[in-house]
């Protein structure tokens, strides 16, 4: 059953495609009785609300272990070679995740080095000969033509493979089901897309994205393959549950930051710190061990492209930032420029996340008008970003190549420092030696170290507010994108400033200072510390620079939550993702579990024997996916042998429907025997998801048979009793990954129904209860803590 579109409400974009105006229905509503808790209805499935997938609704996924009879029955089955072989095959698809994705990330790399390369190297040959129209010309037509291939993939194949893909990992591990982000066509186009997208030269980077491809990887190995050739090889039928994809998404998410960065221990401390909202000690063993696998991977393709079989990657394409020969040393007035730095970053951080937010409000607009607007939108981007970065070195002024470098200044060919550019023999162009080159290799440039006065004042002021302007307009087209890079070279620039600005009052190099500043803006705009501290003392591999790293971070992470939300929590914002946070409301204190069910419909329950016509009607004229199993006149174990009303347990409407599939039917009321479900059903087939109830042909004669539902009842939900706190009922429902958490009465008697309600993700996030409940506005407290 669909419905019109509907405006989404304020916090949440409203994307449609233009061709298609319509919804799926909400699967947490009544559609009998409209409930009285708002629900934000129109989530996108799309990684960005602005890209354009049809608007759908969200559901939660099931990381609960649904402990049914079948369940219970196969666990006491499974033989200690069983047991072993689900163990081996964990550790087996974490290694092929950190293999696949090393490979991969490998391959990306070899691609743009070449790509992007062989186009500056013929750029800088008509530069040489004085042909600058001509160039101009190549360079705006290369990258036009790579952002087009990029921009149609993404409109066309796979809309969910544009952004960077993060804020649909961390929605997803927090209980989010996404759809559509981790099939076998978004990470093709996510691959081929990133590829073409940073050889265009768009002020983006490849790390978001590879955190993504390294998800797909899992994802699709854990299922066995894509939808329609999925693998049924029976081992994989251990991993046909979201609780053991939730574990291969993370470890591939983590092996994403360690291909990015060469950064084993960063990746697993990203996963831990800013994806993953459940975690354990087994967890923690994998992701590291397929971290391990990617770098081993890494460096064995390092040392391949050595020999010179791999084109022009040479020392680029991983960005590597070596100063472990290099004396660093620091004093206590050192800890001043330290500071400045730490609080401009968090400053900078927090107005670059609030202006990037208007910027994709307003890009929503743009796409909404359908897919060539979307594909404009990328290439005038495209086109704006070429002339500026051809035509700005011409405004710098050129500078003499100092006497010690002579060999080295002025450099040739595409990369490295001291571009000659338009200069004659013996000067250089410090800003084209920035923009006309790739961005791993402008990290490189910026970060080198002994280089204190290659880099004119004006032309870092240049570069800064350029790439500013570049970063809040590029991020948002409808490309594979990633924000780390395009931060870090933000950073960096405003680092270098700062250190010509100190003068001779600090010892420190301005290539540090450029580290400095690219590690205050990440953490003043992802809100990252630990993870970020660990990535740049990997990538500059120097223990001395640790301390001052440590006190950067924590000044800009401090001074940007001062402000605003981090940049993933304001995307998850803008795309309606339903993310429960880590600290609840104050206000949250003030209401309980019970009034939040007094506002909502009667919960609608079931009898342990039911009528097929019963259920029928149920599925047919609601949307719950869950429903609680009472059984009424059981006599109690110990007490007065009076009837009583037991709550057995709930059971998934998946599996209502696949008994309505199997026409598993009774003739009498009565229960069933072990022998009779295990004949019917595997604990498999209750691992299956989907399926609507219109596709389901009940005869008239069968409306008044019998369905035994205690078998495939689980008897073991949380329940919360309906005193408890919303604050606290949130910290449980989001820890233990629940999708519903019953509610039962604090009085137990006769003719109390022993369920009051049933709590899901909608019914616990802030917008959808002060909707109900505005005075709770007013007992806001301030913010929530960090």
């Amino acid at each position: 059953m669909e419905e019109p579109t509907r405006l989404v409400e304020e916090a949440t974009i409203n994307n449609m495609d233009g061709q298609q105006n319509e919804e799926e229905r909400d699967p947490e509503s009544n559609s009998l009785r409209q409930p009285l808790l708002k629900r934000n209805r129109t989530l996108s499935s799309s990684p960005f609300a602005l890209v354009g997938a049809k608007v759908s609704y969200i559901e939660s996924l099931d990381y609960e272990i649904n402990e049914n009879d079948l369940f219970k029955h196969d666990w006491r089955r499974r033989s200690r070679v069983q047991v072993l072989q689900y163990v081996f095959l964990k550790w087996t698809l974490a290694f092929l995740v950190g293999l696949l994705t090393g490979v991969t990330a490998s391959l990306i790399n070899l691609a743009i080095e070449n790509i992007a390369g062989y186009k500056l190297r013929a750029v800088v040959n008509y530069i040489e000969n004085r042909r600058y129209l001509v160039g101009f010309a190549y360079f705006a037509g290369a990258n036009f033509v790579l952002t087009l291939i990029a921009a149609l993939l993404c409109v066309c194949f796979a809309p969910t493979a544009a952004g960077p893909g993060i804020p649909e990992i961390k929605a997803y591990l927090n209980g989010v089901d996404t759809p559509n982000m981790y099939g076998a066509t978004t990470l093709f186009v996510k691959i081929i897309g990133s590829i073409a997208a940073v050889s265009a030269s768009l002020d983006l980077g490849k790390e978001g994205p590879l955190v993504h491809i390294g998800a797909c990887f899992a994802s699709l190995l854990g299922q066995g393959g894509p939808d329609n050739y999925r693998l049924k090889w029976r081992w994989l039928r251990y991993f046909n549950n979201d609780r053991d994809r939730r574990d291969l998404i993370t470890c591939g998410s983590s092996s994403g930051v360690c291909a990015a960065f060469r950064s084993p221990v960063g990746g697993v401390l990203f996963a831990l710190e800013e994806v993953a909202t459940w975690w354990r000690s087994a967890l923690l063993w994998r992701t590291f061990f397929s971290t391990a696998v990617v770098v081993v991977i890494l460096r064995a393709f390092i040392e391949y492209c050595k020999s010179g079989y791999c084109g022009l990657f040479g020392r680029g394409g991983l960005i590597m930032f070596d100063v472990s020969g290099v004396s660093v040393s620091y004093h206590v007035v050192d800890i001043i420029p330290v500071v400045v730095i730490g609080i401009i970053g968090g400053l900078l951080g927090s107005l670059y996340n609030c202006v990037l937010h208007k910027v994709l409000r307003l890009y929503n607009l743009i796409n909404e008008k359908g897919k060539l607007h979307k594909v404009l939108l990328a290439l005038s981007v495209s086109l704006f970003t070429s002339i500026c970065m051809y035509g700005l070195p011409f405004l710098a002024k050129c500078k003499p190549c100092d006497s010690s470098l002579q060999g080295s200044c002025p450099g040739t060919g595409g990369t490295g420092n001291f571009k000659q550019f338009n200069c004659p023999d013996g000067y250089y162009n410090d800003l084209a030696t920035l923009l006309l080159t790739t961005n791993d290799d402008a990290v490189r440039n910026i970060f080198s170290i002994n280089t204190p006065g290659e880099f004119h004042v004006t032309s870092l002021i240049i570069y800064f507010v350029l790439y500013c302007i570049l970063g809040l307009i590029t991020f948002g087209i409808a490309v594979p994108s990633g924000l780390f890079l395009p931060i870090i070279l933000m950073g960096s620039a405003y680092g270098r400033l700062l250190a010509i600005a100190m003068g001779s009052y600090t010892k420190i190099d301005p290539g540090l200072y450029a580290v400095l500043g690219a590690a205050s803006l990440m953490a003043g705009s992802m809100r990252m510390t630990v993870s970020l501290c660990v990535i740049f003392l990997e990538l500059t591999n120097n223990l001395l620079l640790l301390p001052i790293t440590m006190l950067v971070l924590l000044i800009a992470k401090s001074v940007g939550d001062c402000f605003n939300l981090s940049i993933y929590e304001i995307i998850l914002e803008l795309k309606g993702l339903p993310f429960l946070d880590a600290n609840p409301e104050p206000w949250m204190r003030n209401i309980t579990a019970g009034e939040l069910a007094d506002v909502k419909p009667p919960v609608v329950t079931l009898c342990g024997v039911e009528k097929v016509g019963r259920i029928v009607d149920v599925l047919k004229n609601t949307t719950y996916n869950g429903f609680p199993v009472v059984d009424e006149g059981v006599v109690p174990p110990v007490g007065l042998p009076v009837g009583a009303t037991e709550l057995h347990g709930l059971v998934l409407r998946t599996h209502l429907l696949l008994v309505l599939k199997k026409k598993w039917f009774l003739n009498e009321r009565r229960r069933t025997e072990e022998w009779e479900v295990r004949e019917k059903f595997t604990w498999i087939d209750l691992a299956e998801r989907g399926g609507k109830i219109e596709d389901v042909v009940v005869t008239k004669d069968e409306m008044e048979m019998y369905v035994d539902l205690h078998p495939l009842t689980n008897t073991t939900p949380y329940t919360v009793v309906e005193s408890l706190s919303v604050a606290k009922a949130m910290v449980l429902f989001r820890q233990v990954g629940l999708r519903h958490m019953l509610i039962v009465p604090k009085y137990q008697a006769a003719g109390v129904s022993p369920v009051v309600g049933i709590l899901t993700r909608q019914d616990l996030r802030a917008h959808n209860i002060l909707s109900v409940f505005p005075h709770l506005e007013k007992s806001k407290s301030g913010k929530k803590g960090n």
